[in-house]
Order: C-alpha cells, then sequence, then structure tokens
C-alpha cells in the first residue's frame, strides 16, 4: 500500500485532479483505492461519490462521540470500488480545522480503514502546509510520497515552493519524499518550461503535464469524473498516464527549495502574471 499526500496552492485543482486520477488508476490499472478528504469543505470525493454529500468524521464525532466513528457510518464507496472518507472541520468560527485532520487520520487508523487490500490512499490536504494539523500526512509518516499540483501562475509556484521548505523540515524524521510536480495546466505562456525549469531548479521532476479540458468541467456538471463521464476521451487518458507514471515513479527525492530571490528571478524571466 502506498501512502500520498496531494498538496498545492489552494483553488489549483487538487481535488479535481486527485480523483480523477484516482478513477483513473481504478478503472485503468485495476487498482484499490482509498480517498482521505482533509479539507474542511469535504469536497475531496464528491466525483467519486456522484455529488452525493458525504457525512464527515468530525460531524459524527461530534453529534454522536467517538465510539459512533465507525468504518461503517462514515466510510462510503463510490466509483469502481473507491473508498471515501471526509475529514470535515469545526464548526465555523470555532476551533482548529488542522486539529480535525489530525483526528480524523488517527481514528481511521484506530479502525484498521486503511486495509491491506488497498494499492493507493490518498490524502487530498487544504492548500499550502501553513499550520501542524494540515502538515500531518507528511510530518508524522502517515504518508510516504508527496505530488504539488501547481500551474505555471506565479502564486501556485510560490505555494509549491513554500510546501517544499514544509516538506523539507520533516523528511528526515517521517521519511516523506516528493514525488514530483503534477502541472494542473492554466494555459499561460511557456507554461511547460516554466514548471520544468522550477522543478529541475528544486530537483524533482514535472510527473506530468495535464492540459486543459473543457469535459472536465462537463463532467463536473454531471457529478463525474471524466472516466466514468466517457472513458474514450482524450483526457481520461491523460489521467490514466498521470496515474501509470505514479505507479512506476522511483524519483522520490527530499526538494531544495528556491530562495525567494531565485524564483523572483526565474517569474520575471517567464514574465508570469497571476
Amino acid at each position: 500500500m502506498r501512502k500520498i499526500a496531494i498538496y498545492g496552492k489552494g483553488g489549483i485543482g487538487k481535488s479535481t485532479t486527485t480523483q480523477n486520477t484516482a478513477a483513473a488508476l481504478a478503472h485503468f490499472h485495476d487498482k484499490k483505492i482509498f480517498i482521505h478528504g482533509c479539507d474542511p469543505k469535504a469536497d475531496s470525493t464528491r466525483l467519486i461519490l456522484g455529488g452525493k454529500p458525504q457525512e464527515t468524521l468530525m460531524d459524527v464525532l461530534r453529534e454522536q462521540g467517538a465510539e459512533k466513528v465507525t468504518n461503517e457510518k462514515v466510510i462510503k464507496t463510490g466509483f469502481k470500488g473507491i473508498r471515501c472518507v471526509e475529514s470535515g472541520g469545526p464548526e465555523p468560527g470555532v476551533g482548529c480545522a488542522g486539529r480535525g485532520v489530525i483526528t480524523a487520520i488517527d481514528l481511521m487508523e484506530a479502525n484498521g480503514a486503511y486495509t491491506d487490500d488497498l494499492d493507493f490512499v490518498f490524502f487530498d490536504v487544504l492548500g499550502d502546509v501553513v499550520c501542524g494539523g494540515f502538515a500531518m500526512p507528511i510530518r508524522d509518516g502517515k504518508a510516504q510520497e508527496v505530488y504539488i499540483v501547481a500551474s505555471g501562475e506565479m502564486m501556485a509556484i510560490y505555494a509549491a515552493n513554500n510546501i517544499c521548505k514544509g516538506l523539507v523540515k520533516f523528511a528526515k524524521q517521517s521519511g516523506v519524499r516528493l514525488g514530483g510536480v503534477i502541472c494542473n495546466s492554466r494555459k499561460v505562456d511557456q507554461e511547460r518550461e516554466f514548471l520544468e525549469e522550477f522543478t529541475a531548479a528544486i530537483g524533482t521532476h514535472m510527473i506530468h503535464f495535464v492540459p486543459r479540458d473543457n469535459i472536465v468541467q462537463k463532467a463536473e456538471f454531471n457529478k463525474k469524473t471524466v472516466t466514468e463521464y466517457d472513458s474514450t476521451e482524450n483526457q481520461a487518458q491523460e489521467y490514466s498516464e498521470l496515474g501509470r507514471k505514479i505507479i512506476e515513479n522511483k524519483h522520490f527525492v527530499i526538494p531544495k527549495p528556491m530562495t525567494m530571490d531565485e524564483l523572483e528571478a526565474m517569474v520575471v524571466k517567464y514574465g508570469i502574471a497571476d
């Protein structure tokens, strides 16, 4: 079983990328997948579950107590048998959402949710590594691999570099490694070239360039991943190829984040703006 944490700037498409990649891994590569959503919005699994709202682990914990947080109550099964759980978060304005991630992962481990028959567990984590809770999958060794979703936009690259700084901090104690950067294209000028230069500079690689295609949004309107919506679409094949590269990936590193001056110089070179 491989445990993978997906990070990236808020709004970059982490959840869309995670769900579409998971669906492709299950459909095209016959892999058994578990998605653990670590975003308080609890939207990391909706495409796998056909858009159905999922009762979150934190909701059950608050309303019914820890003894009621059973696998049967909080884990739902969706497309191609993909198992899904959402951590959820505190009530708005109360408590720390990061603590909810810690509590949820601990409870899932205690309940034996990550079973030996699984090929992959994906942790879809909110935004930047900004606090201990959201860093938990890499801080405490819950995930062995990290993939960062980015684009050729300036703030996405800054976020990716900051995530690498957090990863370096925890790499020695937890053994977590960076498996690469996934480019979720926004069709900005010289996007591929910029990502390739950036990833080389921090010591990793762009594991896949996912082109922008409106079929992704069309599938989402139908509450499905692209693979479930139409597995013959080119974009479904792109996610299948990303899945294959993750399966075969051997390039795991402790990244070398760029200094702000180095990053600014690279941004200026490519004329990137948000």
